[in-house]
């Protein structure tokens, strides 16, 4: 099957306000070209060095969204262009992408980062560690950066009830942090293999992959 097929067979799967993120990372560029060339205008990479060599030789009106873990000594590689950050998990890192933006004269868009799969290997802020930042003086004086919403991974497992659950406690967590800060509008959460959960637990933008690309490589 073809990219673009297989692009416009998700697009007709997910409905019209969802944001659909290509994730292309490891993907070489004559393949991004092709989902671009079917109309895909995001796409999401996990590596920095990687991202940014594909933003010197594709198209400029890509938005390019960062959704791996972020190293703070990097985030200077994709301060000039970088669209949103997915994985935000600390305050020391939402500084330095003040910082950078700052030297851009930007705004970055940044998701937070929740831990709420049962697995230890996932990063993220908890409840408490969230509600906290929102009232960290640090926290508000950021001028560069613009909290968007929210991000976050579900378990890999089989069992959709665990999964379901999981997308739920994200949901009324992305609730009551609207309290504090009205302006978020984006939930983050669905990959390949969830992402009709996702959707129907309240996802906004979902990041998929190897339904697009076929296996990472």
């Amino acid at each position: 099957m073809s990219i673009q097929k297989n692009l416009t067979s998700i697009r007709k799967s997910i409905p019209q306000e969802v944001t659909l993120v290509a994730v292309s990372k490891t993907k070489p560029v004559s393949d991004l070209q092709e989902a671009y060339d079917a109309g895909q205008r995001i796409f999401g990479e996990n590596k920095i060095q990687e991202m940014t060599q594909k933003w010197e030789e594709l198209p400029k009106d890509i938005q390019w969204h960062m959704i791996g873990h972020v190293q703070r000594n990097k985030v200077k590689y994709m301060g000039e262009y970088v669209a949103l950050i997915h994985g935000v998990d600390s305050l020391k890192l939402l500084r330095e992408i003040d910082k950078q933006a700052k030297k851009y004269d930007r705004i970055i868009s940044c998701l937070l980062q929740v831990h709420i799969a049962e697995e230890d290997t996932k990063f993220g802020f908890n409840e408490e560690e969230l509600l906290a930042l929102t009232q960290d003086t640090q926290f508000k004086e950021l001028e560069n950066v613009k909290i968007t919403g929210l991000m976050g991974m579900a378990t890999f497992t089989d069992d959709k009830n665990q999964i379901r659950r999981e997308f739920k406690t994200l949901k009324a967590l992305f609730e009551t942090l609207k309290l504090k800060l009205p302006k978020i509008e984006t939930l983050s959460t669905g990959m390949s293999g969830d992402y009709e959960i996702a959707i129907e637990e309240g996802s906004t933008m979902v990041r998929i992959g190897s339904s697009i690309f076929g296996a990472r490589n």
